[in-house]
């Protein structure tokens, strides 16, 4: 299951406020395709399937859903949040990747 880092919740939560939605979850999905062979998703989800993996942060205002094939993929990862001048934006680090593309969007 991938874990997220203060900051990534934090800006989670401020999105979901930002939402309105109390009922929605980070989905974080691993998909076929991206110039290294998988890509990540991620998105606000309402529709948590029973096989899926949850995980609560910020006193349980935040969750996090993962898919069974996906969580094998992201297992150890980490998702961040930075906000600065030469770096800003969400990124997963995942210590299962073997080989990462310039963008940092897929790897394989």
């Amino acid at each position: 299951m991938i874990t997220l880092t203060d900051p990534a919740a934090s800006k989670v939560g401020e999105l979901l406020a930002a939402e309105g939605a109390d009922d929605l979850a980070l989905r974080v999905a691993v998909r076929p395709g991206g110039c290294s062979g998988f890509s990540y998703e991620m998105f606000f989800d309402g529709d948590i399937a029973v096989e899926d993996t949850t995980a609560e942060y910020v006193d349980g205002t935040v969750r996090v859903v993962v898919d069974p094939a996906s969580a094998q993929l992201l297992e150890g990862a980490t998702l961040d949040y930075k906000d600065g001048l030469e770096e800003s934006g969400f990124a997963i680090n995942n210590p299962n990747a073997q080989r990462t593309c310039g963008c940092g969007q897929s790897f394989s």
